[in-house]
């Protein structure tokens, strides 16, 4: 899945982004791209508990 996040500016948001993912499924595989604030996940969460996670971590998600 991939998410747009608006509010993922630099690399310390991006670790927050990857940090916030790997605490609902450690194996989750996070790329994150600061410059187009773009994050791709592949994990075996639902889309729902990771957009609530990114939500509640301060990182509103749009889905792409």
């Amino acid at each position: 899945m991939q998410f747009h996040l608006d509010d993922m500016t630099c690399g310390g948001c991006a670790r927050t982004v990857t940090k916030t993912i790997q605490m609902i499924d450690p194996n989750a595989s996070v790329v994150t791209d600061p410059p187009s604030r773009r994050v791709e996940v592949q994990t075996s969460a639902s889309e729902g508990q990771i957009v609530a996670a990114l939500r509640e971590a301060g990182f509103p998600p749009r889905a792409q």
